[in-house]
């Protein structure tokens, strides 16, 4: 297939499959007379990227996932392991989201004239100062 092909049939743009490789998250694609020829493996390849994408996985660790890991580690291995890391920072990002919240809504109610004033702020400046912060409680 080629690259228009490929990029056809996956959504996405040449350009996106031409970085893939460029960043080594495509092996360097055969080429005949100068154009990029795809094979059907290289679908599988491409949906294990988007999966990845989809999960929040950057290009980094998709290439870690894809090849980052020494050969006799299983790639349901490699997920598993990078999989637990990313839910372990999607669980930090969720709380430091909840805190966000709960501040925006302190925020709503805060009747102060004056932003400088406001009780909301001198409660986060003394948060600050003894180590919490909205992110940490």
């Amino acid at each position: 297939m080629t690259i228009g092909q490929v990029a056809g049939r996956l959504g996405v743009r040449p350009s996106a499959l031409r970085y893939y490789e460029r960043i080594g998250l495509l092996p360097p694609i055969e080429r005949v007379n100068g154009q990029r020829r795809y094979g059907p493996a290289m679908l599988s390849r491409l949906a294990v990227i988007d999966v990845a994408k989809q999960a929040g996985f950057t290009m980094r660790e998709i290439g870690v996932l894809l090849s980052g890991f020494s050969p006799s580690s299983a790639p349901p291995a490699r997920w598993r392991k990078l999989a637990a890391l990313k839910l372990r920072e999607i669980d930090a990002l969720l709380a430091r989201t909840a805190a966000m919240r709960r501040l925006l809504q302190e925020g709503l109610r805060c009747r102060c004239a004056r932003l400088d004033c406001c009780a909301l702020a001198a409660y986060h400046v003394g948060a600050r100062r003894e180590g919490r912060t909205a992110d940490r409680g």
